[in-house]
């Protein structure tokens, strides 16, 4: 009988140079404590990114380019840290349900997870852009606050080039796998590379000092091979204040050189992230 629970371990590393001139200083150690954090940050879509393999093993490969995630962050995860990352079949789903669950040495539940094959449930709510016209990030660009976001509204569109040297560079920096699929003169865009487009676009359109991804959907259309010209445009659906957090909530269409889709997203943020006094204030 095929296997109902998939198991790995990885140690946790913070994927760039530990500085506050990062383009998200959270994940910095200077920045990260002086939120009231333990450390900087790893970023959301690199830990989800670790759970790859592990999604591979139990739905295949199909999954990268006809599957689906959605995924949440319980706790941060620094580096240094161990996680158990766990996929079990939801059986009562079938075969192509699995939940995976990331786990640090503490017990600490950090990452919560489903994955599939095919369409999700939820695939038909995505709003697509009404162009996706890339447009040169501006050297002037405005902050993002409540007040002045306006839902219902599409960003500016980016275009990235996936050049062979981009997916080594994002391979061996960022995922540090050996994965045959994601190395090599074959290879394609990791799918942590693909979600990473959402934070991406945010910044591409604001000044945003620093974010916390919290939460995605991410829905598989195709392959993202070497050379192919990405475009990704964003349409903003909400904001709004929680623990004095400010979130942003947001889906992504990316598309490749013929106009074909390669992926939906929807993604959650904090893109401004209450200081340890606004919180005690919240919680006084």
């Amino acid at each position: 009988m095929p296997p109902t629970t998939i198991e790995h371990t990885t140690v946790a590393y913070l994927d760039n140079e530990d500085s506050v001139d990062i383009s998200n200083p959270i994940h910095s150690t200077e920045v990260a404590k002086a939120y009231g954090f333990a450390g900087p940050l790893v970023g959301g879509v690199t830990v989800w990114g670790w759970a790859t393999d592990t999604i591979l093993e139990a739905l295949g490969e199909d999954w990268l380019w006809d599957g689906w995630a959605e995924y949440s962050f319980r706790q941060p995860t620094f580096p240094g840290d161990t996680l158990v990352i766990k996929a079990e079949l939801d059986e009562a789903q079938g075969s192509e349900f699995w939940t995976v669950r990331m786990v640090n040495q503490s017990g600490e539940l950090c990452v919560l997870g489903k994955v599939g094959l095919g369409r999700a449930d939820w695939s038909h709510e995505f709003v697509r852009p009404r162009t996706m016209e890339p447009v040169d990030e501006s050297p002037e660009k405005g902050t993002l606050t409540l007040d002045n976001a306006k839902p219902g509204t599409d960003w500016a569109a980016a275009q990235v080039e996936l050049t062979s040297d981009l997916i080594k560079e994002f391979v061996s920096q960022k995922q540090r796998t050996g994965n045959a699929l994601f190395n090599g003169n074959s290879a394609i865009a990791h799918p942590s590379w693909t979600a990473g487009w959402a934070e991406k676009l945010l910044r591409h359109n604001y000044d945003i000092p620093s974010s916390m991804h919290t939460r995605s959907r991410v829905q598989h259309y195709n392959k993202v091979s070497v050379d192919t010209s990405v475009v990704g445009c964003a349409h903003l659906i909400d904001v709004y204040e929680r623990k004095a957090h400010h979130f942003a909530k947001f889906d992504v269409l990316l598309q490749d050189n013929n106009g074909s889709d390669i992926a939906q997203l929807r993604h959650w943020t904090i893109f401004k992230i209450a200081t340890v006094e606004e919180r005690a204030n919240m919680a006084s």
